[in-house]
């Protein structure tokens, strides 16, 4: 299966493993797993982020805080934490519903805002080639 990751499997080849998990629910119509497997993405996403810089691992929600309390103001690092935010948000909503739901909208939103937050992730903080940010999320795949 060809993936919209592709240019993680170089970067983190663990966080390629859980997001392409991600891609896999979706295409099967498991769209609230989906949906929880892109928070446990972008919750990997600050833990990385928390260790390269030796700050203290907490909740998701602690990493976040401390993330957008470390902001420069950026309008990148908004979207960034603002797509963070989405995921943990919408990963809950799909674990604690009542209720299932087949959101394949809502899914395909989480997909789309992680690969945002992969392409950023790997040029700011893993030095990747800033050309990966030209990729555009292919709904085909």
């Amino acid at each position: 299966m060809s993936s919209n990751f592709q240019f993680l499997k170089k970067i983190d080849n663990n966080l390629f493993d859980i997001i392409t998990d991600a891609e896999k629910l979706y295409k099967d119509e498991y769209f609230e797993q989906c949906m929880a497997q892109t928070r446990r993405f972008g919750e990997q996403i600050c833990k990385n982020m928390m260790q390269q810089n030796n700050m203290e691992i907490g909740s998701f929600d602690e990493m976040l805080a401390t993330l957008k309390d470390q902001s420069q103001g950026s309008a990148q690092e908004k979207e960034f934490i603002d797509d963070l935010y989405f995921l943990k948000k919408t990963g809950n909503e799909a674990v604690h519903s009542g209720k299932v739901k087949h959101e394949a909208m809502t899914a395909l939103e989480c997909l789309k805002r992680s690969f945002e937050t992969a392409l950023t992730y790997s040029v700011y903080n893993q030095g990747a080639s800033s050309d990966i940010l030209k990729l555009n999320y292919d709904v085909e795949l």
